[in-house]
This record gives structure tokens, sequence and C-alpha cells, in this order.
């Protein structure tokens, strides 16, 4: 079942321009607390479907946050192009969410811009090649770890940082050597970045494992080195560090490309080999569903895998002719969400949907998109 939902287009039901101002209750003869408790069990599509007073509700700081799609795009033409009335930064990335409920996508607050916020997706000298960017999500944040300025330098020297339920940007610690072209992942609510590229290769870093772990307390917020890998050889792309039961997976380079993995023992703080099987069928973007299953696309066939670790093996979920040459995984909450080749549009599939389902979801007129990711909804502070 395949459902193309149009996005350029403003959805009649917009909650952000919902101008009503009926102020009746919740439900007639309850108080709004107990009201807001018995509502909260419904579905948010019906909320959203019924009256402006539940609509007000589903956005409301006090109602439990759905979740939501978290894009970074970049502008398919003039970088300085007019977007929503306002001009697109100096920076070729922006950011948006898209409400699944509404059907809208909405731009995030602009990022902090001292110091200078500059993420360059191509390069002049390299018109046919992507510059990498590394985001992820970790504890329900959004952070961009990861890219590269004009001058072909680390462009972040600490992670920025997204928190959709207070709605604002923040840096993390800093990073004791910036870099680019590095492993990034996640696991058990701590950051890791493994290997990479700065201003020049370092064999040092090129080797280094370090560790950002978000269940401090803010104030004790660092890095911490720890076991560093054999040699560099994961410094030559930007890879996904995959974090699943305990253990951060990674390959060196991307698509089907002969390649090795490693695997990295959260818990015992030890590098040990990727299974044979397992690095033989990773041949495209890959993503973990809460950290207890591996998917991967095979990105020259289109086929989304989930990987058995009891028999080693890739076990087929679906085939799409839409899912060729994806560019970028996120999962959750159940969905795979894939970028489909060159950003044009997202692809949405239901592992949980037997059979397996799938839609399409476009990105805002003139945009492509770089990477997506599946974060609670952002706080509407206007109903």
């Amino acid at each position: 079942m395949e459902i193309t939902v149009q996005c350029c287009k403003q959805s009649k039901n917009d909650p952000f321009d919902d101008n009503d101002s009926e102020n009746g209750t919740l439900l007639p003869g309850l108080p709004d607390d107990l009201a807001q408790r018995c509502l909260s069990s419904l579905s948010p599509s019906l909320l959203f479907s019924v009256c402006h007073s539940w609509r007000r509700l589903l956005y409301s700081p006090s109602f439990p946050p759905f979740f939501s799609l978290y894009a970074l795009l970049s502008p398919l033409h003039n970088p300085t192009m007019a977007l929503h009335r306002e001009v697109v930064p100096q920076s070729t990335i922006v950011f948006f969410s898209f409400d699944p409920i509404s059907l809208s996508w909405r731009p995030l607050p602009s990022p902090p811009q001292n110091p200078s916020f500059h993420l360059l997706r191509r390069h002049p000298s390299f018109l046919s090649r992507n510059l990498p960017i590394q985001s992820l999500t970790v504890s329900n944040h959004l952070i961009v770890i990861a890219a590269t300025t004009q001058n072909l330098f680390p462009a972040l020297s600490s992670p920025l940082v997204f928190h959709p339920e207070s709605n604002i940007w923040f840096y993390g610690p800093q990073i004791s050597a910036p870099r680019r072209w590095c492993a990034a992942g996640s696991a058990q609510d701590v950051v890791y970045m493994a290997s990479g590229f700065g201003s020049h290769y370092q064999g040092d870093v090129a080797r280094s494992l370090e560790q950002w772990d978000l269940n401090k307390k803010r104030e004790n917020w660092g890095w911490e080195n720890k076991a560093g890998l054999k040699d560099g050889r994961f410094s030559r792309e930007a890879v996904e560090a995959v974090g699943c039961r305990g253990k951060l997976c990674m390959v060196n380079v991307k698509g089907n490309a002969l390649k090795e993995g490693a695997v990295y023992n959260v818990g015992l703080d030890k590098w040990e080999d990727m299974p044979v099987g397992m690095v033989a069928g990773w041949n495209g973007p890959a993503a973990s569903m809460d950290e207890d299953e591996i998917y991967v696309i095979d990105e020259v066939k289109g086929r989304l895998s989930k990987y058995d670790g009891e028999k080693d093996c890739w076990v087929k979920v679906i085939e799409l002719e839409q899912l060729k040459r994806a560019e970028h995984l996120a999962a959750g909450r159940g969905k795979i969400c894939a970028v489909s080749a060159k950003g044009e549009r997202i692809i949405v599939v239901d592992v949980r949907d037997k059979p397996t389902r799938f839609w399409e979801v476009e990105p805002p007129c003139g945009l492509e998109v770089v990477a997506v990711h599946v974060l609670p909804r952002m706080i509407s502070r206007q109903h």
C-alpha cells in the first residue's frame, strides 16, 4: 500500500494557523484536568479532527507529545533563496519538522549564530560530491556532531543540540579534536564519536574513541576517552555507529564496496570483530530500532533487512524501487524512515504492520532531504 503525501501545499487543517477563539471546556461537565486525563488515551489524529479545543490541547505543553519527523534540508539551487518569507542563512542547511497529524512542515527556530554557524553541503570545487553532515538522536535530542566549512575544516567545535520539548538550541561540551568524516552514534543515551579527520590527518585522532554521557547533569557534561581503534581506517568516510544491545556496530565504507566492520562493547570498553554475516550484508545506510534491532537497506536492490544475531544473517523485510540508492536511515516508534536518492523524498516503512506498509513524505518546496530523525513534536506556545 502506498500513500504519497504532498507537503508543498499547506494543510487546510494546519494547527499553527488555527485562529479560532472558542474557549469552551474540553468535556462538558468535567474540569479540564480530568478531561485531559480522559482525552490523553485517544489517538492524536482523532483529537486533531474533532474540534478546536481538542486540537489546542493536543499541541499544548501539558499534553504528552506525539512523535514527528525532523529533517536536515538543503536548498536545491540558490542557497539564498527565500523560504516561507524568510531568507535561508549563509549555511546551506536548514531544519524542519514534519507534523504527521496536520501533514505540514514547520521550520525549527534558528540555531545560535555565536559562534558563527556554517555547515557546508556542497563546495564550489566539488560540485558532484555532497559533503557529509552527521547528526543523530539521543535521549529525545537532535544532535549535529560533525560537518565541513567552506575551507574544508571541521565546522563544529562543540555538538549543536536541539531539544524539541523546550524548543531551544544549545551547544554541548567542547570536542577536544574537532573533526569530520568520523563514526558517530549512540548507545544507552551516551554519544560516541570515533576516528575522523580534522583540518589534516592525525593518527591519534583517527584511532580515538570518545564518549559524552547525556545521563549526567548538564554541568558535568564532557568528553571522555575510551578504548581506541587498532588503526585509522574508519576516518575515510562519515559512517553510522549503530547502537544495539549494549554494542556499537559500524563499517568503514559505505555502499557495496569491500569493507571491514568493528563492534565496540560499551560495558567492557573493548573492540571486537564484527560477525561475518553482519558485515557481508551491510550494503547501505543502517539504523537501530530502540537499540534492539538493526535494519539496513541494500542501496542497489532497494531491500530493507533486519539482522538476526542468532543466525548471523540479514532477513528481508521488504524490497522497494523507492529504496534504491537510499542515502540515510532512521528508525523509531516501529517506523523505518529512509531518505531517497538525491533527497527527493522520505520513505516511511511501518515494519510492525503485516503486511508491511509504506508511504512517502515530500520535503518542503525547493529543498532536498539530507538526513531525517524521529523525535517528539515541538511544543507550540501558541495554544
